[in-house]
């Protein structure tokens, strides 16, 4: 039976009773979902997912995303590996605040990562609520950027020159492809409603976001650093301890993440998959 347990932080919650190797009843995804979308960061643990169960779960919540920038596993389309070798020395992939992919046009509802191979210290994921940081915004902050469209673009991380690009990509056991892709722009609302529930919230921040329409950078730029500092408070936060065969998924739509390091000579390993945008009449 599924039981949900809240972390007692700003997000998150561990569900137990549930095998997820097999296929999943419509009844069941409900659940979830419905957890999902009042935690915005479940965590399955004790679970034993190749990548087929993993596929299979990532499917009963929505197509599979896209997922620029990273190689999948070999065979597969849809699963990247987030990896680092115990005697890697490079910066820590992802240990920026951030919603995956917020540069797309639609940006992925969630994401789906399970731990494979897990240091015994360090390696924590930090995850902080939007729909908090938004409540408790300062009004004059609020006004500032009420009815703002943000421009979002890959190209600080992932164009050639980023910081996963050329110079970088030799360093990593990722597969990073760095591309001109990275150089293309859209617009998303600095505070959207969720698709589902309708709350509002605070989508994504500095590092996937390179300008305000309607701001020169000299005004803008300030502003996004100011936000970035307010988004990822510890206030807002949820610290997520990870063990080996736990499965992570979270609404990108409500929280961003970053990485921590702590682990240097261990190797970690995940796999990770993206759910596609939420449309109305999915179940």
């Amino acid at each position: 039976m599924l039981t949900v347990i809240p972390s007692g932080q700003a997000c998150g919650a561990t569900v137990t009773g549930l095998d997820l190797s097999g296929p999943l009843s419509t009844d069941l995804v409900a659940e979830i979902r419905a957890a999902w979308l009042a935690h915005h960061v479940l965590a399955f643990p004790g679970q034993s997912l190749d990548d087929d169960a993993l596929e299979r779960f990532t499917l009963a919540f929505g197509g599979f995303g896209d997922d620029p920038f990273i190689a999948p596993v070999p065979g597969r389309r849809h699963v990247i590996a987030v990896q680092r070798r115990a005697d890697e020395t490079s910066p820590i992939f992802a240990e920026n605040w951030h919603s995956d992919w917020s540069f797309q046009a639609r940006p992925p509802a969630g994401t789906c990562l399970y731990g494979i191979t897990i240091p015994p210290v360090g390696g924590d994921t930090l995850f902080a609520n939007q729909h908090a940081a938004l409540d408790a915004l300062p009004d004059a902050l609020r006004r500032r950027i009420e009815g703002r469209q943000a421009i979002h673009s890959a190209r600080l991380p992932y164009a050639r020159d980023g910081a996963y690009g050329e110079a970088d990509k030799a360093r990593r056991s990722m597969d990073i492809r760095p591309s001109d892709e990275a150089l293309k722009t859209e617009t998303h609302p600095l505070i959207q409603a969720h698709p589902e529930t309708g709350r509002e919230a605070l989508f994504s921040c500095l590092g996937y976001i390179v300008g305000i329409e309607g701001m020169d950078e000299a005004e803008a730029r300030p502003l996004l650093v100011e936000l970035y500092h307010w988004q990822g408070q510890e206030a807002f936060q949820y610290r997520h301890v990870w063990s080996p065969g736990m499965l992570v998924m979270w609404d990108n739509r409500s929280v961003l993440h970053a990485a921590t390091g702590g682990y240097d000579g261990h190797d970690r390993l995940l796999h990770r998959t993206t759910i596609a945008a939420w449309t109305p009449g999915m179940a």
